[in-house]
């Protein structure tokens, strides 16, 4: 007599979702939350970097305003106690030094050069500009005399000594300007102190503070 054929039924599955289906969304979950750091951490250092850029632009300086070099012309002087007298020309190298970011535009302005307070000259500038982190260069000429000194034995003594000393002041209105946005209003001023060989006809020694 034949054997009856056992009949084998599948067993269906029990419980939740399989293992791996768990390990995958908890993997995807860590790169997401990993991204996101990475994302703040990135947008803080760009804010830092951002500030520290503005802080150093902010930073608005006074432009320097300077003689830089000078010739003398047509020097003539005397010493005698009655009546000393000196008159000459200066042709004169002046600069502006802007340090900061942005250009400085600068009025018309005036060179004063005085002898012991009495003033013995002046020039004017004109109206320009000077480039971010650049200095703006410009010749002037100056004719200097002694007429509204009014220490005659003073000045007689400093000219048979065979220097005479000069002091150059100026002032520059004008205004600083960022990327078009912020306008700073700065001052440049000029302080020299300038000492004339009479003898050699040339200049001993110019300094500016």
């Amino acid at each position: 007599m034949a054997q009856k054929k056992q009949q084998v039924y599948p067993i269906e599955p029990t419980g939740g979702p399989a293992k791996p289906d768990i390990e995958s969304e908890e993997l995807h979950r860590t790169k997401c939350t990993r991204y996101i750091a990475y994302l703040a951490i990135f947008a803080l250092f760009e804010t830092m970097v951002i500030l520290v850029c503005l802080i150093t632009l902010m930073r608005i300086k006074s432009p320097k305003f300077q003689l830089r070099a000078v010739s003398i012309e047509h020097l003539n002087f005397s010493f005698d106690t009655t009546s000393p007298f000196f008159n000459m020309r200066f042709n004169a190298k002046i600069a502006v030094k802007n340090s900061n970011f942005g250009h400085f535009k600068f009025k018309n302005g005036t060179i004063t050069l005085t002898y012991r307070g009495d003033p013995v000259g002046d020039a004017s500038i004109s109206k320009a500009r000077a480039r971010a982190r650049s200095t703006k260069k410009m010749n002037v000429t100056i004719d200097v005399n002694s007429d509204h000194v009014l220490s005659k034995s003073r000045l007689a003594k400093d000219l048979k000594s065979g220097y005479l000393m000069l002091t150059s002041q100026g002032k520059l209105r004008g205004k600083v300007n960022l990327m078009k946005m912020v306008k700073r209003r700065r001052y440049a001023h000029m302080n020299c102190t300038i000492i004339i060989n009479l003898v050699r006809k040339f200049i001993q020694d110019l300094k500016c503070i």
